[in-house]
């Protein structure tokens, strides 16, 4: 028999060969609809019950069969990594409990409310009836109940009241991370908040923001404000610097006025917002560039007429997902605002804020994988193909494994920058934990964000038909995850923003980041069922520095063009020391071993092994060129 035979006809789990192309198997379970002659074989309605003649599919009926849909449980108790590295880090029976006690309020309680977030999105009334403009925001029931919500559970404020000293921020995002999928997108407006809080926090809380610094920690749900983030103009994206249009007046009392078109407002039924706009000097004229830039301070408010102050809304976004929350184009004409910068000091002043935002877009993509992991896990048990369960599939099972796998790389990743974040805040960081997190606050976010597409597009896939159907719920899972890439950055923006942070500190974020991942692995040097694994990161850390040394003697675009590997590389590594790391200590389990094995098997440092191919010569973006515009090289 050829190989080609073989395959064709190969036995499946059972026992059973069933022939995959060519013939097809037998049919069966079709119940007959004529009626049998005496003396013949019973028809297959009289072996089941049936009165003979039974046409199950007559009139309204659809048959017996109805698939069971997976079933959202607590969240914490379903994470054995999340409550095991509790257990080693924050082993504090009020945090750990709380977790317990919110995760079932998550199941059972706040998930249905994101559904109705998506299912009811928002809606732009710009006029009355009478033709004033009003510009409300009309947003479901649901969203509200999860600012009520967020302020009761504290998911701003354990970061600012600091109960647990350095560990904090890892509570603070165990909690998020919790909650984030269930969330109706409303982890988007905390996001800004809490950045915006930093930000306040950072410059000093005192008049006219201290109020807002109170109202955005609050655990009062009466007193609680959310912020926006008005970044973005039409020139924008990332290159605020060059595409900020928006000027300041000053006024006399200090205050000023904005004008400017602010082409994407995240969260835009905020109660306050951070933006950037240009001062004018007195002749009108401004200075160009990121120098000429600085931050403002403006409460979202409503004159007597119900008109917003100094805001017209002129339509909100129509997006491929997030659909939860509104997002805008706002027209600011004479909107009342405080500079909060020194003058051209706003690009600065917001790095605080991306730090935080940064880190949640991570929380959200490490939370996006394990929630489809958790769903599609319990589907397993109960979804029945060719004969057996899912779970009892080999293949299927692999399958969720190696998505089991990313999710935990992810979630040590994301908290271990959380972890440096509190270390930080608490006063007790090192300058060595202050380059790891200035490096690795953009690796974990373009890395986890490019996983999390990969990891829900695969538990979609593992639902068949019903993970494409929109009523499950279970499509807009991947539409959401796919702005993780893109918010705060982009991959190439990211990956470039960690080549910046290399060079302004004269390589010491690097040099911080191999001492601490080769801690990480010390403690495995005596554990022998890690072996593969530590030799496999040592190897790519070898590799690493040898990429780093060939690179500091190449020409500047050698590096922009190793940029993106740079990244992957530099979190696969640490994610694999990370792993290893868990793995080790006492309360570890054989999954956490296996995990730390399986991730370490992929390629850890691509940047390496494309340096060998010459994919970085400069010649190959002269090719690249010709390769993406179908037209030959000139000269």
């Amino acid at each position: 028999m050829s190989v080609c035979s073989a395959l064709l006809t190969c036995r499946v789990a059972g026992g059973r060969s069933k022939v995959l192309r060519g013939v097809p198997p037998p049919l069966s379970h079709i119940r007959l609809a004529s009626v049998a002659e005496p003396g013949t074989r019973r028809t297959v309605e009289e072996e089941l019950g049936q009165p003979a003649g039974y046409l199950p599919f007559s009139g309204a009926k659809i048959g017996s069969f109805f698939q069971e849909r997976p079933v959202l449980k607590n969240p914490f108790l379903e994470d054995a990594l999340l409550r095991g590295y509790m257990r080693r880090h924050l082993p504090q029976e009020a945090a750990s409990s709380d977790l317990h006690a919110f995760g079932e309020r998550v199941a059972n309680e706040v998930d249905v409310w994101g559904r109705e977030c998506e299912v009811n999105p928002p809606r732009l009334v710009q006029f009355d009836p009478w033709g004033h403009r009003v510009d409300h925001i009309v947003t479901s029931p649901a969203w509200k109940r999860m600012k009520d919500l967020s302020a009761q559970e504290g998911l701003v404020a354990i970061g600012y009241e600091r109960s647990f000293g350095e560990w904090s921020r890892v509570y603070q995002m165990s909690k998020l991370y919790i909650f984030s999928p269930s969330s109706g997108l409303y982890t988007c407006p905390l996001a800004m908040t809490d950045g915006a809080a930093k930000v306040i926090q950072s410059r000093g809380v005192s008049w006219p923001v201290d109020e807002a610094y109170s109202r955005l920690t609050t655990r009062q749900p009466k007193h609680f404000w959310t912020s926006g983030q008005w970044m973005t103009e039409r020139q924008g994206g990332s290159d605020v610097g060059s595409g900020t249009e928006t000027v300041a007046v000053p006024q006399t009392d200090g205050s000023y006025k904005l004008h400017g078109f602010k082409w994407f407002t995240s969260a835009t039924d905020a109660d306050m917002t951070l933006t950037l706009a240009r001062v004018q000097d007195r002749t009108g004229a401004t200075t160009a560039g990121s120098r000429g830039l600085s931050l403002f301070y403006a409460e979202v408010s409503r004159d007597e007429d119900g008109r917003l102050t100094g805001i017209e809304v002129q339509r909100l976004k129509d997006k491929l997902g997030t659909r939860q929350m509104p997002t805008a184009e706002l027209l600011l004409d004479g909107l009342p605002a405080h500079r909060l910068s020194e003058k051209g000091r706003g690009v600065a002043s917001i790095a605080d804020m991306l730090t935080i935002t940064r880190i949640h877009n991570s929380i959200s993509a490490a939370a996006a994988m394990r929630r489809v992991v958790q769903l599609a896990r319990d589907y397993a048990t109960r979804r029945t193909a060719f004969g057996k369960l899912l779970k009892d599939h080999p293949l299927h099972i692999q399958t969720l494994a190696r998505m089991e796998v990313e999710t935990r790389g992810a979630f040590l990743l994301v908290m271990d920058v959380c972890r440096l974040l509190g270390r930080e805040e608490s006063g007790v960081a090192t300058r060595h934990d202050a380059h790891l997190l200035r490096l690795l606050t953009p690796v974990a976010k373009l890395y986890t964000g490019k996983q999390a597409v990969a990891v829900v597009s695969e538990g979609l896939e593992s639902f068949g038909g019903q993970g494409y159907i929109e009523d499950t719920g279970l499509p807009g899972l991947l539409r959401d995850a796919q702005v993780l890439s893109i918010w705060e950055g982009t991959t190439n923006v990211l990956s470039l923003d960690v080549l910046r942070c290399v060079a302004r500190s004269s390589g010491m974020v690097l040099q911080a980041y191999f001492t601490h991942a080769k801690s990480l692995l010390a403690g495995a040097s005596g554990v022998s069922r890690l072996a593969p694994a530590v030799k496999s990161v040592d190897l790519a850390l070898s590799q690493l520095e040898v990429f780093v040394q060939v690179a500091a003697t190449r020409a500047p675009g050698y590096l922009e063009l190793a940029a993106r590997d740079l990244a992957y590389s530099l979190a696969r590594i640490y994610t694999g020391a990370l792993l290893i790391d868990h793995a080790c200590w006492v309360g570890a389990s054989s999954p956490d071993t296996y995990a730390a094995l399986r991730w370490c098997e992929q390629d850890l440092c691509p940047v390496a092994t494309k340096q060998e191919r010459g994919c970085y010569d400069l010649s190959s973006a002269s090719h690249d060129v010709e390769l993406v515009y179908d037209r030959p090289i000139q000269g």
